[in-house]
Parts: C-alpha cells; sequence; structure tokens
C-alpha cells in the first residue's frame, strides 16, 4: 500500500510541475515573425526599387502632395487677392508702389481720353462727309429735274434712285473702322467655318466623283473597242471553205494587214 502511494503522489507532483511550465511559457511567448521568403531581403522589388528606395519615393511624393495643397489653399484665399491695397504695402517699398500705381492710372486715363477723341474726329468727319454728300446728291437732283421737265418723269425718278445707292455706299465705305473691328468682321464664326470646310469637302467629293464616272465611261468605251476588233478578227479567223477547211487565203490577208 505505501508503495502505491508513492506513486501516486509522485504522478501528481509531475501533473503540477507541468502546469507550470505552461503558465511560465505562455507569459514569455513572442509575436510570430512575418515570413519572408528566402529570395527576397529587402522590402519592394526589383521593377519598383529595393525597399529603401521605394519608402524614400514614397516620402518625396507625400511631401510634394503636401506643398501642392498648401499652394491651392493659398490661391483660394481670399485675403491673398489683396496683398498690395494701399493699407498693406510694405513700409521700405511704399514709395515705390504708390509711384507705380499712379502711373498706371495716368496711362489708362490718356489711353481712354485718346480713344474718346478719336471716336469724336471719326464722327465728326462722318457727319462732314454725309453733309456733303447730301448737298452733291441735292445739286445732282436739281440737275436731274430741271433735264427731267424736258425729257419725262420716269427718268427723273431712276436718277434719284441711282445717285442715292452709291452716295449710301461712300457713307459706309468712309465710316473708320477700329482695327478691333475689322479684325472681327474679318474673323469668322465657328459656323461659317464648318460651313467652309462642309463646301470644300463636299466640291472635293464632286470632283471625286466626276474623275471616277469620266475614268469609267473611257473604260468602258476601250473595252468595247477592244471587243468589236478581237470580234472582226474572229469572224475573218473563222471563215471556212466548202469543204469545212479553213481558209488560208482569208487568213494571210488579215496577217499580211496586220504587218501592214
Amino acid at each position: 500500500m505505501a508503495s502505491k502511494d508513492k506513486t501516486l503522489h509522485k504522478k501528481v507532483k509531475v501533473k503540477t510541475d507541468t502546469s507550470e511550465t505552461t503558465k511560465h511559457k505562455a507569459q514569455g511567448v513572442k509575436k510570430k515573425r512575418k515570413w519572408i521568403p528566402e529570395h527576397k531581403m529587402f522590402k519592394g522589388s526589383l521593377k519598383e526599387g529595393q525597399g529603401f528606395a521605394f519608402k524614400r519615393k514614397q516620402k518625396i511624393k507625400h511631401d510634394y502632395n503636401k506643398l501642392l495643397h498648401k499652394e491651392r489653399k493659398k490661391k483660394n484665399q481670399p485675403e491673398s487677392k489683396n496683398l498690395y491695397t494701399e493699407e498693406r504695402y510694405p513700409e521700405h517699398l511704399r514709395h515705390l508702389y504708390v509711384a507705380e500705381a499712379e502711373k498706371l492710372k495716368d496711362e489708362a486715363w490718356t489711353h481712354r481720353l485718346n480713344r474718346s477723341k478719336q471716336r469724336m474726329r471719326a464722327h465728326e468727319g462722318a457727319e462732314d462727309e454725309g453733309e456733303n454728300a447730301d448737298e452733291d446728291a441735292a445739286a445732282v437732283c436739281q440737275r436731274d429735274s430741271a433735264d427731267a421737265e424736258a425729257s419725262g418723269g420716269s427718268e427723273l425718278a431712276d436718277s434719284v434712285a441711282g445717285n442715292q445707292e452709291p452716295a449710301a455706299a461712300s457713307l459706309k465705305e468712309s465710316l473708320p473702322i477700329s482695327n478691333r473691328m475689322r479684325r472681327k468682321q474679318l474673323k469668322k464664326t465657328s459656323y461659317e467655318r464648318t460651313k467652309e470646310a462642309f463646301e470644300m469637302a463636299r466640291e472635293k467629293r464632286r470632283r471625286k466623283k466626276e474623275e471616277y464616272l469620266k475614268n469609267k465611261q473611257q473604260r468602258e468605251e476601250a473595252i468595247q473597242r477592244y471587243k468589236k476588233k478581237k470580234m472582226e478578227s474572229f469572224q475573218i479567223l473563222s471563215k471556212k471553205t466548202k469543204k469545212g477547211q479553213p481558209n488560208l487565203n482569208l487568213q494571210m490577208e488579215y496577217l499580211l494587214q496586220k504587218i501592214q
């Protein structure tokens, strides 16, 4: 009995020892390491560059995006538009900014005055020319009326109508046009450009079609002439004698004609 108790006690002791060892192991367990294949020593790959180069590239890209974001933020701020108003001029450069602003104002004012003077001159010139044209037209009308009294009233109406048209045309020509207006008149709209392109394409297609039809007709005429010639030669060569033999005399004549 004593031997059995000893063995049981030993077994229990062994069990208690194992539980203590497992607890001790659980406390000091390390995290599982990430598996990396043996051939791959660094992060990244040969295409992307090795790990350190790839990370450096990503960092530079991130910094660049941050800078771009800051620049956009500065542009969108309403204060950035009015940086250099009179209140915000830098003290050491205030006199320069003020002088520049005054100079720009004076230039704008002189340009404005020059434009208004040019318009006034053009208007006065147009009025003078219009008055002269009216006087000329009136004088011509008086002469025509004097002639019409002798010849007839129908000729008067024709002469007046004929004289009014050149007077209106001369008025239009005499009116001065600014360079901007001239460019605007010369400049074509998108509709006009597309219409012109369409007309050109249509003209090109028409010419191509005409050329094709002409070539087709010439080809057909040439084929008909060739067939006719072949048929004539066949009819001559296919003739036979009364006995059903080929007519050699006719064939010889045909060959002689061909040689000549």
